[in-house]
This record gives structure tokens, C-alpha cells and sequence, in this order.
């Protein structure tokens, strides 16, 4: 079931019945998304790449409220289209974007709160990575990115993405009092999308949609 849109950038906020799980979403300027892709696809279908990847995991979790933080106007038209509302976040970096956005979803009453990145290549069960009250880290099949957590609201991890990020994220959670903690190691939420050689794996390479063409002179690694 769609939301309502709207908008949570220090303005109106739309309010919905209190719900217990929120999914908050951080989406990168399209056409600044996967730069590791450059030469291998064109600037346009990195860009129409990552808009179809991030459309997937939106509507995936279409049934509960989402939020997407993001700080281009291209970005927050889609998110407001597929149903999602926009936490605006100019100049904040992606740890920076995640950390705000989940302090305005808590102060929304939510109870327990997804992150997930967007280029996540098989979504579909990314909901069933959530467990109310326990904090469950997805890492990405090498167990060095985080590709989704959660948590509740009340006793949040503090967002610390880039290289080794779960082993960060991991520690961080293992020091939290009275709150049990998850690895999940998902074999389809752990596949992002950042590398050419992402573009050839089995389980990844499926599901592309079928517009999608590699650049035959630039061979993958």
C-alpha cells in the first residue's frame, strides 16, 4: 500500500497512525552514482542503473513507511513518485544524511528502523532482515560493507560507512546494554552493485534489466 508523500526537510511533515518500523533509504545524485562503472558503462546508464536499482529496494518495502535521504531535487521527485518521503540533507555526507534521518524518524514515534542501501541487487527479502527489538547487521558477501541494519530507535548505531564498515558497525552494536545482536548473511541481500566485475555475477547479472549494455572495449577485470 502507497503512503501519501511528503517531506521532512524542516518544513511540513506528513503524519501517519503510529506504526512501529520505518525503512529509511539513502539515495546518491544519480548521475554521480557508481563512478567504479565508468568505462565500462555510459554516464547515462550509470545513472538510469542506479534510479533502477533504488526504485526496486523503494518498492519492496513499499507496505511500510520509507524515507529517503538525499540532497538533489532529481532524487526527492522520484522518491515523492514511488511513495516515500524525502529527508532532506544538503552538505551531510552519506554517515552525516543517515544519522539525521534516523533521528527524525525516531522523533516521529517509530520504534524500529531499517537502513539500506540502494543498490541492493535482489532485494526481495529485505524485510525479512528485520527483528523488533534486535539489531540486525546484513554485510555484503566480502563482510566488509553493510548493505542493511536495523535497529530499535531507541538505542541507535551511529552510521560509519566506507571500507570495513561492518566490522565498525559490529563493534559498535556488540558495546549496546541489553540488546541483543544479529548477523544475517543474506545470499541475496548481501549482492550490491558497485564493481564491473558485480555486472557478471551469476545471481547479479539475472536479474539487470535487459537495456543495459557494457562497453565492449573496456573489458572487465
Amino acid at each position: 500500500m502507497r503512503r501519501p508523500p511528503g517531506r521532512a526537510d524542516g518544513g511540513s511533515v506528513v503524519q501517519w497512525a503510529p506504526v512501529r518500523l520505518a525503512v529509511l533509504i539513502p539515495v546518491k545524485r544519480f548521475t554521480a552514482a557508481k563512478g567504479r562503472l565508468t568505462g565500462v558503462l555510459s554516464d547515462h546508464d550509470r545513472a538510469e542503473l542506479a534510479r533502477w536499482m533504488a526504485t526496486r529496494v523503494v518498492d519492496v518495502v513499499a507496505e511500510v513507511p520509507t524515507f529517503v535521504a538525499c540532497d538533489d531535487e532529481h532524487v526527492a521527485t522520484w522518491a515523492t513518485a514511488r511513495g516515500a518521503q524525502v529527508i532532506w540533507g544538503a552538505g551531510l555526507g552519506l554517515n552525516g544524511a543517515v544519522d539525521d534521518g534516523v533521528r527524525r524518524i525516531a522523533a516521529l514515534g517509530f520504534e524500529q528502523i531499517v537502513v539500506s542501501h540502494a543498490d541492493l541487487a535482489r532485494p526481495a527479502r529485505l524485510l525479512e532482515a528485520v527483528d523488533e527489538g534486535v539489531v540486525t547487521l546484513v554485510p555484503d558477501r566480502r563482510h566488509d560493507g553493510t548493505n542493511v541494519m536495523s535497529f530499535p530507535a531507541a538505542t541507535p548505531l551511529r552510521a560509519s560507512y566506507g571500507g570495513g564498515s561492518f566490522s565498525r558497525h559490529l563493534a559498535q552494536a556488540l558495546r549496546l546494554d541489553g540488546v541483543a545482536v544479529e548477523v544475517r548473511s543474506d545470499p541475496d541481500l548481501s549482492l550490491d552493485l558497485d564493481t564491473p566485475r558485480d555486472l557478471v555475477h551469476p545471481l547479479i547479472s539475472e536479474v539487470l534489466p535487459p537495456w543495459l549494455r557494457t562497453n565492449q572495449a573496456s573489458p572487465l577485470p
